[in-house]
C-alpha cells in the first residue's frame, strides 16, 4: 500500500480523528513551504499510524517521543487553524499539522449552500458526504422565514456578477480545472487543499452553490483514493461535472435578470419554476422555512439512512394536498461496521416534532396533527419550539389522500423525476425522486450486471418489466434479504414505492411495499396472491426496517420464476441483459479521465478509429466527435525546447471533458425515459409526433438527441 493511500484510507476509516472545516484545511496546507508540501502525504500516511487519543474536546497525536499534536474540536469539528497545535520546532508552518487536518473528514459549514447533499438525505446513491446535520429534533440553522404557501429559492442578490463573484468563480474554475488534470490518482492532499481554498473564496463572495460542489469533489476524491465500499465513480463524476458547469456558467454569463420569487408548483411532486440564471447558480446560504400553519400529516413510510459518516432514519409523511414531508433522525456514526444497526435502530427512535410520542415505525402507520409547522423546499419539517404536535389516525395507501400518489401514469413519473435531477439538491421537492407503482412479481431473471439475478415485476396493466432492486446494498439492512424472500412468490400483486434508478432500462430500488388497491386486477387475476400481513403492520412492509417472513406471503408460493403467473403475464421471462446502444464508449473515457488524469494512456490509433466507427453506426455521430475532441484536447500540450511539457490552465481540456460528461448524462436521462415510455404509448397511432414508441439506440426521428 503506497503512502497515498494510506493517507486516504486513515481520513476514511480512522473513525476517531474529528471533522474538520474545508476552510482550515486550506489554510494549513496553504502555510506550508513548497518543500513541505512535497511531504505531505507521505507525512500524513505517518501520522495515521500513530495512536490516537481523545479527552473531553481534544484529540492527541504522540508523533513522537518529544513532540505531541492536539486538535482542540468542541462538538467533533475543529472550527479554526489555531484549534491544531503541534510542539514541533517548525509550528505552526510545520508538516505535522498538515497531516492531520488532512486525515480529519471534512465537516460542512455553518451555511450549507444549496447544492449539498446533506448526510441525512434518503436518495443520494452511495452517499459518502461528510456533512455535519443538525442535532437531531432541533430545526436547522434558521434562514429567512417566507409568508405561508410560498416556495423557497435563492435569495435575490445583485443582478450581475460582483467583482469579487468573478474573481472568485475564475480561481475555483482554473483549480477544478487543474484538479481533472490531475485525476483522482495525482490530486493528493495540496491540490485538494488547493480546491478547498479557492472553495472558501467562493463561499465568502456569496457563491455558495459552487463553494458546496466544491467540497462535494473533494470528498469523493477522498473516498475514491482510500477505496471506501461505498464510493461509486459516477458520483464523483457527476460532482466534479457540476462544479465545473457551475463555474463554467458563472464565468461565461453575461445577461442576466433581476431575480424574483420562483412560482410555486402546479401540484406536489412537480418542481417549482426556475429562478433567475443568476440566483440559481448562485445558491443560497441557508435553505428557506416558510411558514405552513396547521397541517394534518399522513404516514406513508420510514426507511434507514447509511453513509460513510451518518446513520439514522428518515420518514415520509403526506398532507391533505398530497404534497410530500420529510422528519429525519440522522445521528455521526463511529464505528462503520457497526453503523447498520444504528440505521436499523434509529427507526424506533422518537419522532422529533412537537409532543409526539410515536417511532419512526409507528408514524409510518399513524398521522400527526400540526399546528405552527415550518417546512422547506424539499419538504423538511422544521421543529423549533414553536411547533406543536399530537398524534392521530392514518391513512391506508387505498384511501385519500394517499392513493392519489398511485394515480399518475409510470411514465409520467419518470418523466417528473429525471426533470427534477436537474434541479439543485435543495430545490427539489420533496419525493420528487420516488415512483409509486402497482406490481405483479414476474421472478427471477439472470439480468444483471454479469448475469446476476434480479427479481423482475410488471406495473398492473402495462408491458413493461421492471428491475426492482434493494433500497440500499448493505448486507446488514433488510432490503436484499426482504427481496430474496419476495422472489420466491411470482404472481403476488404488490403496490409499491422505489426510487428510480437512471439506466437505460427500468430499474427501480424499492423501499416499501403494500397490498394493492382491491382483489382483482385488470389482467383477470382473483387476487388470492396478495400479502398477508398482521394487523399492525396496516397492509405495508418498510423495507429497509422491517423484515418480511413467510407466513406473510400468500400459502404456498411459487418458487419457479414462471410457475403459476396469472393470465396475460409473459411465460418466459428474459435470459440476458438486454443490449442497449454503446453508450459505455463514450462514457468509459469520460470516466477513465476522472480516474487518471489529463495523462490516461490515450487508445491507440485503430481502437480510436474502431469506437467512433461503432458510435456512428448506432447513430450516435455526436458522440464519435466528442470522444475524438476529448482525446485530441488531452494530447495537445506544448513542449519547450528541451521536449518538457509547459504547463498551462487546462480550460480547453476540461471544456472537451465537460461536453462529453454532459452528453453523456444527457443520453442516459433520455434512455431512461425512453425505457419506460411504452407506458404511455400504446394505442395504434402511436404517439402525435408520428414516432414509434419515442427514440431509439439514442435516436429520435433519424436524428441524434
Amino acid at each position: 500500500m503506497n503512502a497515498t493511500t494510506q493517507t486516504e484510507r486513515a481520513s476514511q476509516t480512522g473513525s476517531s480523528w474529528p471533522g474538520v472545516r474545508p476552510e482550515v484545511v486550506a489554510e494549513v496546507v496553504s502555510g506550508l513551504s513548497a518543500r513541505l508540501q512535497k511531504r505531505l502525504d507521505g507525512a500524513a500516511a505517518k501520522l495515521a499510524e500513530r495512536p490516537l487519543s481523545r479527552e473531553g474536546d481534544e484529540w492527541r497525536v504522540q508523533v513522537d517521543e518529544e513532540v505531541l499534536l492536539v486538535l482542540h474540536a468542541p462538538g467533533g469539528v475543529v472550527a479554526g487553524p489555531s484549534d491544531v497545535r503541534c510542539g514541533c520546532l517548525l509550528a505552526p508552518a510545520c508538516v505535522h499539522r498538515a497531516a492531520a487536518v488532512s486525515l480529519c473528514p471534512l465537516a460542512e459549514a455553518d451555511d450549507p449552500g444549496l447544492g449539498t447533499t446533506p448526510a441525512e438525505a434518503p436518495g443520494t446513491p452511495a452517499a459518502t458526504t461528510t456533512t455535519t446535520p443538525p442535532e437531531p429534533g432541533s430545526e436547522p440553522r434558521p434562514g429567512p422565514r417566507l409568508e405561508p404557501g410560498r416556495e423557497s429559492g435563492p435569495e435575490p442578490g445583485p443582478a450581475a456578477l460582483t467583482p469579487a463573484e468573478r474573481g472568485a468563480a475564475r480561481h475555483l474554475h482554473r483549480a477544478a480545472c487543474a484538479l481533472l488534470a490531475a485525476g483522482v490518482s495525482g490530486a493528493g492532499a495540496v491540490a485538494q487543499a488547493e480546491l478547498l481554498r479557492a472553495g472558501h473564496g467562493a463561499r465568502v463572495a456569496g457563491l455558495y452553490r459552487p463553494a458546496a460542489a466544491a467540497v462535494a469533489v473533494v470528498t469523493g476524491i477522498r473516498a475514491a483514493r482510500s477505496g471506501a465500499p461505498d464510493h461509486r465513480l459516477a458520483d464523483l463524476v457527476a460532482a466534479l461535472r457540476e462544479l465545473l458547469g457551475l463555474t463554467t456558467a458563472l464565468n461565461t454569463l453575461t445577461a442576466v435578470t433581476t431575480p424574483t420569487a420562483p412560482v410555486a408548483p402546479v401540484d406536489a411532486l412537480t418542481p417549482p419554476a426556475a429562478p433567475s440564471p443568476l440566483a440559481a447558480l448562485r445558491g443560497t446560504a441557508r435553505q428557506a422555512y416558510a411558514e405552513e400553519g396547521g397541517l394534518r400529516l399522513y404516514g406513508l413510510f420510514a426507511e434507514p439512512v447509511l453513509t460513510a459518516t451518518h446513520a439514522g432514519a428518515v420518514s415520509w409523511a403526506v398532507d391533505a394536498g398530497g404534497r410530500l414531508s420529510t422528519i429525519a433522525e440522522v445521528t455521526p456514526h463511529g464505528d462503520v461496521t457497526t453503523a447498520a444497526p444504528l440505521a436499523v435502530g434509529a427507526g424506533n427512535r422518537t419522532v422529533r416534532l412537537g409532543d409526539a410520542a410515536l417511532s419512526h415505525r409507528e408514524f409510518s402507520r399513524a398521522g400527526l396533527a400540526v399546528q405552527g409547522a415550518t417546512r422547506s423546499t424539499g419538504g423538511r419539517l422544521g421543529a423549533g419550539a414553536s411547533v406543536r404536535a399530537v398524534r392521530a389516525a392514518g391513512a391506508a395507501w387505498t384511501a385519500e389522500p394517499v392513493a392519489r400518489l398511485w394515480a399518475e401514469p409510470p411514465a409520467a413519473q419518470v418523466a417528473r423525476a429525471l426533470a427534477a435531477q436537474e434541479l439543485p439538491y435543495g430545490s427539489r421537492p420533496a419525493g420528487s425522486d420516488l415512483l409509486f407503482l402497482d406490481v405483479v412479481l414476474l421472478g427471477t431473471a439472470p439480468t444483471g450486471p454479469g448475469g446476476a439475478l434480479q427479481l423482475l415485476a410488471r406495473p398492473v396493466g402495462g408491458d413493461t418489466v421492471i428491475a426492482l432492486r434493494p433500497g440500499h446494498e448493505h448486507p446488514d439492512l433488510a432490503f436484499r434479504a426482504n427481496l430474496a424472500l419476495l422472489a420466491t412468490a411470482p404472481g403476488l400483486r404488490l403496490r409499491l414505492i422505489g426510487r428510480l434508478e437512471r439506466a437505460d432500462r427500468p430499474e427501480l430500488r424499492v423501499l416499501a411495499i403494500g397490498t394493492p388497491w382491491d382483489g382483482s386486477d385488470h389482467d383477470g387475476h382473483d387476487g388470492h396472491d396478495r400479502l398477508a400481513l398482521p394487523a399492525d403492520r396496516a397492509d405495508r412492509v418498510n423495507l429497509g426496517l422491517e423484515r418480511l417472513q413467510t407466513a406473510d406471503l400468500p400459502a404456498g408460493p411459487s418458487t419457479g420464476p414462471s410457475a403459476d403467473l396469472p393470465a396475460g403475464l409473459p411465460a418466459e421471462l428474459p435470459t440476458a441483459p438486454p443490449l442497449g446502444p454503446p453508450v459505455h464508449v463514450l462514457g468509459r473515457r469520460v470516466e477513465q479521465t476522472v480516474t487518471t488524469g489529463r495523462s490516461a494512456p490515450a487508445p491507440g490509433a485503430a481502437t480510436a478509429a474502431a469506437d467512433r466507427a461503432l458510435l456512428r453506426a448506432s447513430g450516435l455521430a455526436t458522440a464519435a466527435e466528442l470522444l475524438e475532441g476529448l482525446r485530441a484536447a488531452a494530447a495537445d500540450q506544448r513542449r519547450d525546447v528541451f521536449g518538457r511539457i509547459v504547463a498551462d490552465d487546462h480550460d480547453a481540456f476540461a471544456t472537451a471533458w465537460l461536453a462529453a460528461a454532459d452528453y453523456t448524462e444527457a443520453l442516459a436521462t433520455a434512455l431512461c425515459s425512453a425505457s419506460w415510455g411504452g407506458e404511455q404509448d400504446d394505442s395504434e397511432d402511436g404517439p402525435e409526433d408520428g414516432t414509434e414508441n419515442g427514440p431509439k439506440n439514442g435516436t429520435e426521428d433519424g436524428k441524434e438527441l
